[in-house]
């Protein structure tokens, strides 16, 4: 899918998102998708489907035994719509009684998705007495979970937030929409209110979890708070994007922190439909701090302590930090720095231009197809300065802001 990026935060960085159609390797293929064999099967599945989606225990049971405790799970997410689309049908075995099914599996939470959510599922079927029964429904390969996969889900509704957690009390989800709902109108002030505003958070039992939601190993987020997931570029009909609590970082941070982080992801949501490849990691990152930070009181040097230190000791970065330097899996400091110096970049901006300029600086890197020069075209045509002036100001004001 041409544009479409998964959006991660340490927020996070970006790394591309494609949707792939699987198969079985050494498995027979029904390429005629009209055939008979795969229309009993979206039979099946459509079935299915329906059952989910008015809660219908009866009905399910009957298309098959896999994942039984599914309505349970699912029972408090509420549902607006929940279809399966068959993709592809492989044969197991030579008898033809036992088929792989590649699926669409699109579901929208009322109120929140104003289009499907879209997950590759894999599926297997066996024939019986006449009848196609459901077996076995998976992630595709290298894709994630969805989190009734990993247990009965709680959710608590909240002024502008729906926060969806697996072996979590109530009273922390209800305390983590609270942070949610202070976030989306701070959101709103700095960025304005032409997005949807309001925001699904999910809160999975621990740091595996997370990793099984994201289809990654849990080691890749280890120490990170939170995580947005969603489509960058996409319209307003794209559904909303999640943002991904960590419950081992984030619960231990203070009232403060969880503010900030909370604020910084849906900060991500919020410019998500102006975010494209061609949004450099300084940017997006840099944005969504100054956002999560604005209105605070915090000073520089509090909020950057890595780059302070590298200033007081002589050793300031002379760039701007590339993409590379937001991976979770180098040096610490490193990434820090990367994240705060992005930040000041924003806050340079908004303090020297003004609010207003910043973002339509936003936009108009965002605008551009590709990544080369996105930049200075918006350097040009927003704050009228180029990319060398800027980077050289960008020095000045980071010694100036962390020299005490």
């Amino acid at each position: 899918m041409a544009g479409r990026r998964r959006a991660v935060s340490r927020a996070g960085w970006f790394v591309p998102l494609g949707a792939l159609l699987l198969g079985l390797a050494g498995c027979g293929t029904d390429s005629a998708p009209t055939d008979t064999r795969t229309a009993a099967v979206q039979q099946v599945l459509d079935r299915r489907a329906a059952a989910v989606l008015h809660k219908d225990s009866a009905a399910y049971r009957a298309t098959g035994g896999a994942d039984p405790y599914l309505l349970l799970d699912l029972a408090a997410v509420p549902l607006d719509s929940w279809t399966y689309k068959v993709t592809r049908l492989a044969s197991l075995g030579g008898s033809g009684s036992r088929v792989s099914a590649s699926a669409e599996l699109r579901y929208r939470i009322d109120g929140y998705d104003e289009a499907p959510v879209v997950a590759e599922r894999t599926l297997t079927l066996k024939r019986q007495d006449g009848r196609w029964r459901v077996v076995d429904d998976e992630p595709a390969e290298k894709t994630g979970q969805q989190l009734w996969e990993q247990g009965r889900v709680t959710a608590v509704k909240g002024a502008h937030s729906l926060v969806l957690g697996v072996g979590q009390q109530r009273s922390v989800l209800a305390s983590y929409a609270g942070i949610a709902d202070d976030a989306v109108p701070a959101v709103t002030d700095a960025w304005g209110p032409g997005w949807a505003r309001k925001v699904v958070v999910l809160v999975p039992r621990s740091l595996e979890g997370m990793g099984g939601l994201l289809g990654s190993p849990a080691s890749a987020y280890q120490g990170i708070a939170a995580v947005t997931t969603g489509e960058a570029g996409g319209s307003g009909s794209a559904p909303a994007d999640r943002v991904i609590i960590n419950p081992e970082a984030y619960g231990v941070l203070g009232a403060f922190g969880k503010q900030v982080v909370l604020t910084h992801e849906t900060a991500h949501v919020a410019t998500r439909a102006e975010t494209s490849p061609a949004t450099p990691l300084w940017l997006s990152e840099g944005y969504a701090d100054w956002t999560g930070y604005r209105d605070t009181g915090r000073t520089a040097g509090q909020a950057a302590p890595e780059l302070q230190r590298a200033v007081q000791e002589g050793t300031p970065p002379a760039t701007l930090p590339d993409d590379a330097d937001f991976g979770f899996t180098g040096d610490s400091s490193k990434l820090a720095q990367a994240y705060e110096s992005g930040w000041l970049a924003c806050r340079m901006i908004a303090e020297r231009w003004g609010e207003a300029k910043l973002n339509a600086f936003y936009r108009a890197v965002g605008e551009h197809r590709q990544r080369a020069g996105a930049v200075e075209s918006a350097l040009q045509n927003v704050l009228g300065i180029d990319e060398k002036d800027f980077t050289a100001r960008w020095r000045t004001y980071v010694r100036t802001a962390l020299a005490g």
